[in-house]
């Protein structure tokens, strides 16, 4: 997908709205069009800029509602806290909640910043797989909280067992990203429920849910949101930036009791979440159709991506996500390298899995030219494998 990197601030300031307004109909569509072949050097759709196979967005970027909602912002633009309280009223309609249960933020990663924030830190201890989204981690570190980090189990699911012999008096936070980043895996809702009732004392619980839509809804996968349980330590983060491609927009939000939510609150960002990202994430909460035709689209795409794994013998991890860990069976360096030469990114290796990457699943052309490129690879399979 074509990258344009024009601020809203810059262009606001070089060109007035009108200009920019003229302007955003052609990045809607630019943000539809499926891509074209990548030539080497990374050329595509007469624009500069590789296949991005290394994001976990929706490749085909946000819904027309939510595109016509920000062009619509755009005629007023000047900061208006209203826009925020639309927001949060919106987010909680949708989830069936009080508005004082809903803690909004600049992506769902400055959720992460303020729950580690609030409740880790010196003497603190945060307990996450491993593994898992990093930046929980990472913001906790900066705070001189101690990290337990429970490797996943062989069928890369949490390992809630060995997390819950991890928890101690000093646990302040804990970490669930379900469906989880990399792996692409889920861990049962029974199973989570389990947990979430052995855990003792008042650490805070955190549920990253950021990839839920795509999962196929049964009821081992039922959302802590859609079916909450009586928890005054849980707090349930989601995101724009995933399913409903809002990623450049930045806007993600918590819902959980109002006490957690004022906590985490005095860590927030003044006016986090920008006018016009505001309105564009109201049209895209309200737009359940074009959720539901992405996960579909999805569901048969990343099916597609197996079947092109399975046919050249490559395992993966059960996914449940818009991205796979695939087993490339090679020194994964030299597959980054490779394929960042014939002008496709992917996400950089993770730790202990030594033959596997996380690949995207982009459009069908972004996959056709990913597939293309493999069978280009001039290096054999590794004999020993993970």
């Amino acid at each position: 997908m074509s990258r344009m990197k024009l601020s809203r601030r810059s262009a606001l300031r070089q060109f007035g709205v009108g200009a920019v307004m003229t302007a955003l109909p052609s990045m809607a569509h630019a943000a539809r069009v499926p891509s074209s072949s990548a030539a080497a050097g990374g050329e595509r759709d007469g624009s500069p800029g590789p296949i991005r196979l290394d994001l976990t967005g929706n490749s085909r970027g946000p819904s027309p509602r939510a595109m016509a909602a920000m062009q619509d912002a755009l005629r007023t633009a000047v900061r208006s806290d209203e826009e925020l309280v639309r927001l949060r009223d919106a987010i909680a309609r949708h989830h069936r909640v009080d508005p004082s249960q809903v803690v909004l933020g600049c992506g769902s990663g400055e959720i992460l910043r303020m729950a580690a924030a609030s409740f880790t830190g010196r003497g603190k201890a945060l307990v996450v797989a491993d593994p898992t989204c990093p930046l929980v981690t990472q913001y906790a570190v900066r705070g001189g909280a101690r990290v337990v980090s429970v490797p996943v189990r062989a069928d890369h699911a949490h390992d809630l067992s060995a997390m819950l012999a991890a928890i101690d008096g000093t646990t302040g936070l804990v970490y669930v990203c379900n469906p989880n980043n990399p792996t692409g895996t889920l861990t049962r809702r029974q199973d989570l429920e389990t947990f979430l009732r052995r855990i003792p004392g008042t650490p805070a619980i955190l549920i990253d849910e950021a990839y839920h839509d795509y999962v196929e809804r049964t009821s081992d996968t039922v959302s802590f949101l859609d079916q909450p349980i009586d928890d005054e330590r849980l707090m349930v983060v989601r995101s724009l930036s995933k399913i409903h491609g809002m990623a450049g927009m930045r806007v993600g939000y918590a819902v959980t009791t109002s006490r957690l939510a004022s906590l985490a609150g005095y860590s927030a960002l003044e006016d986090n979440v920008n006018v016009i990202a505001a309105r564009g994430a109201v049209a895209a909460l309200e737009d359940a159709a074009y959720v539901r035709e992405s996960a579909g689209l999805t569901t048969n795409e990343r099916q597609e991506f197996l079947n092109q794994a399975n046919a050249r013998m490559l395992p993966s991890i059960d996914s449940q996500t818009n991205f796979v860990m695939l087993d490339t069976q090679r020194q994964v360096g030299r597959v980054l390298d490779f394929f960042r030469a014939h002008g496709i990114a992917l996400a950089a290796p993770v730790p202990r899995f030594d033959t596997y990457l996380r690949i995207s699943i982009g459009t069908p052309a972004d996959m056709l030219e990913f597939w293309r490129i493999w069978d280009l690879m001039p290096f054999p399979p590794k004999t020993h494998r993970m």
